[in-house]
């Protein structure tokens, strides 16, 4: 069976507005759909996913993507499954998909864990730590995304790239 996760920013954005007494959603950029299977990786199935989503619900920026080929994008070893792919993203926070089991249950998946999602902490993944040419690209994107003028209660660490 093909699980298709909802990921990284719904997940989290949800949670820090919640804990941060929001009134009004955190706009989202995209709303990332996750995917594995390796059996058909082409980008052209990912679009027509996207269109199909968007008939549905069309004010949702909706980002396709089946993790079995985004490892050639990323500049990493093959992914064994989404929830490996997952462990990959640069922050733990965002390292989370919801998805739903054969018995209608809501399912999260967190390979790094929850307690930085829910303790509103912006950290590197061990991949990120544990790979010395990854820390420019996780201090770009900490600096890109603004993690602490949107959700002021966060705390952002950055990585030493001199480590």
């Amino acid at each position: 069976m093909l699980v298709v996760f909802l990921s990284r920013l719904l997940v989290r954005s949800k949670i820090w507005d919640f804990l941060h007494d929001f009134k009004e959603r955190t706009p989202l950029s995209d709303v990332d759909v996750i995917y594995f299977d390796a059996s058909n990786v082409s980008e052209d199935l990912e679009k027509g996913l996207e269109e199909q989503l968007k008939q549905i619900i069309p004010n949702i920026p909706w980002s396709v993507k089946n993790q079995a080929r985004m490892h050639v994008l990323n500049n990493n070893p093959p992914y064994s499954s989404s929830t490996d792919a997952m462990s990959k993203f640069p922050e733990t926070a965002t390292a989370l998909g919801l998805s739903i089991d054969n018995e209608d249950h809501l399912r999260l998946t967190a390979p790094c864990g929850i307690d930085d999602v829910l303790h509103i902490i912006i950290r590197p993944t061990p991949f990120f730590t544990e790979n010395k040419h990854l820390s420019a690209i996780y201090n770009r994107r900490i600096e890109q995304k603004k993690f602490k003028e949107k959700w002021h209660k966060a705390t952002v660490y950055e990585l030493d790239s001199n480590r």
